[in-house]
């Protein structure tokens, strides 16, 4: 149950080969800078390079920042619009070598991210409705109900004063703003408040890159709702990357279908 996991994100690729049933990765990540501006070809050809260092002939899962319905990219608002329609695993196989013509499995990035925690991470065991949201360069969602991936949900263009959340809360936007965590914490409290009255979620799991720093500002934040950080930080979506491209069933049920452990009430 061994595959290669590349996560695309809109600074960073980065791929790993990962051991699926453990959710371990199986050597040192290895990461390069998401070319700019991130059009198909030059990102295809970048998760070429990185897929290379491994010389990996066998199961590829790749994540994409993005609507990814049936392999085909619908939306793209944190890379070139280009990437509109695009068939992905199409693209990817011509910049990969993949025993016997298996397409790579393509999904959205925080779609990835949460199947790998509800596997092998903060959500593993949990029942009910589970949101995880990662914070980088935009809002990543995942939604989960009693295990079963709810896929796409981009609940980070959630309208927040008159703008896409991804443009208030995001942890690009605290860099590039330079906010203190206190003022950023601010930020994401309104919006993580707004999405608990529209989903009652019973967990939401903070994941992205900034869950590296949970102890400077899930303190700060204050929901009905519990409230805890990704254990897999950034290396999530390259676990689930891995995961859907093993599954034997659509990604919509891969956080049920790929584990063995046992559901739980909260």
């Amino acid at each position: 149950m061994l595959a290669l996991g590349i996560d695309i994100g809109g600074s960073g690729i980065k791929a790993a080969p990962v051991d699926t049933v453990t959710g371990e990765l199986t050597a040192e990540r290895y990461r390069l800078e998401t070319p700019q501006p991130a059009t198909p070809d030059a990102v295809a050809e970048t998760v070429g390079l990185v897929a290379g260092r491994f010389t990996w002939t066998g199961a590829v899962g790749i994540t994409f920042p993005g609507v990814v319905r049936h392999g085909t990219v619908l939306t793209a608002a944190n890379v070139d619009p280009g990437w509109v329609g695009i068939d992905a695993p199409t693209l990817f196989t011509h910049a990969l070598s993949i025993a016997g013509g298996r397409l790579p499995r393509v999904l959205n990035d925080a779609d990835a991210a949460g199947v790998a925690e509800m596997a092998h991470g903060a959500g593993r065991g949990r029942s009910g409705v589970v949101i995880m949201f990662t914070f980088g360069t935009g809002i990543g969602s995942a939604l989960f109900a009693d295990g079963v991936l709810v896929p796409n949900t981009e609940l980070g263009h959630i309208e927040v004063r008159g703008k896409d959340a991804e443009r208030r809360a995001s942890a690009r936007v605290r860099e590039e703003k330079k906010l203190t965590w206190e003022d950023w914490a601010e930020r994401v409290q309104e919006y993580l408040s707004r999405a608990e009255a529209l989903f009652s979620p019973d967990l939401i799991i903070v994941g992205g890159g900034v869950s590296r720093h949970a102890d400077r500002f899930l303190p700060l934040l204050s929901l009905r709702t519990e409230l805890v950080a990704a254990r897999l930080a950034n290396t999530a979506g390259i676990v689930g990357a891995a995961m859907a491209a093993v599954a034997p069933t659509a990604p919509t049920a891969l956080a049920a279908a790929t584990d063995n452990r046992e559901i739980s009430a909260p």
